[in-house]
């Protein structure tokens, strides 16, 4: 008869990003400094395009705030109700921060087809001055978050965020040399356009990514008809079925299948090899080393419930 067995490697409540909770804490520190700096300045200046990039910075320092805040909570141990302890929040965060992404870029549309036509007064110099201190910190908030992109969706949010807002920052001071050069105050509207398409398709890119987490679309990289391959190619393997893989939190991305095999494996008592083999399959090609396998003898097919492939 067949038996159940989990096999993998334990989950600890460290996740990806927490690696990175110290740089969060200063990106947040230099983004919440420049966002004042921003908000006077564009007041000061007149500036549409200096107050998008303002509020994109304020969108940024929110973010980044939910981002460490998801970071250290996800690091509380697992209990009997949360056996992932609390690591999905940072998805959620991922998923607060694209949805203000989207709101700051239609603001910031909007605002700015509002000016067509009727550009105020704008001081270029001070405005270009505010853009240049607003580049020189999200440079340095790039490089702090940039290692740490690649492996959490919480840091690719907040990079995401101050990403954006550099890009601004260089519309804005492009925006300000053409004013103080020609005097077209039009500029810093085309400028603000610019500003709300840099940060949309981040927004979507982040939040889609997000969703597929939630959703528990299987993770990126992993390939079940190519798992399903693998599974059947280890010895004694002759069928599997009830196949899932998804992801709990950036970095942890877990598999669990019903492994049918033959019944001289078990009889024999070499279920343990079989296990052993494939986890190591599993780890070794697909970068998955969270996996929960059940292995059943061919006769007790028929003692399940309807099973799926």
């Amino acid at each position: 008869m067949g038996h159940d067995h989990a096999h993998g490697h334990g989950h600890g409540t460290a996740t990806a990003g927490a690696g990175y909770r110290r740089r969060l804490a200063l990106v947040l520190g230099i983004t919440g400094t420049v966002l004042v700096v921003q908000a006077v300045g564009a007041v000061a200046s007149g500036s549409l395009a200096l107050l998008a990039d303002a509020a994109h910075m304020a969108t940024d320092t929110l973010g980044i705030a939910l981002a460490l805040g998801a970071v250290t909570l996800a690091q509380r141990p697992a209990s009997g109700r949360r056996t992932f302890g609390l690591q999905r929040i940072e998805v959620l965060a991922a998923v607060a921060n694209g949805l203000l992404l989207l709101g700051v870029g239609g603001y910031v549309v909007v605002e700015a087809v509002r000016r067509i036509g009727d550009p105020p007064e704008i001081r270029s110099g001070l405005m270009l001055t505010v853009a240049l201190v607003g580049l020189v910190a999200n440079l340095v908030s790039l490089a702090l978050l940039r290692s740490g992109q690649g492996e959490s969706l919480n840091v690719r949010g907040a990079y995401l965020e101050v990403l954006g807002d550099t890009l601004g920052s260089i519309a804005v001071i492009v925006a300000a040399v053409v004013i103080a050069t020609t005097g077209w105050t039009g500029a810093d509207v085309v400028a603000s356009f610019v500003v709300g398409a840099l940060v949309l398709p981040r927004a979507w890119s982040l939040l889609r990514d997000a969703l597929d987490v939630l959703l528990e679309a299987a993770p990126r990289g992993v390939d079940l008809d190519d798992v399903r391959r693998h599974v059947l190619g280890v010895d004694g393997v002759i069928e599997v079925h009830d196949l899932h893989a998804w992801t709990i939190t950036s970095g942890l991305p877990v598999l669990s299948a019903h492994v049918v095999v033959e019944d001289a494996v078990l009889a024999d008592g070499h279920g343990g090899r079989v296990l052993d083999a494939l986890c190591t399959c599993l780890g070794s090609h697909f970068d998955v080393e969270h996996c929960t396998f059940q292995l059943e003898s061919a006769s007790h097919r028929g003692h399940e419930s309807p099973v799926h492939d």
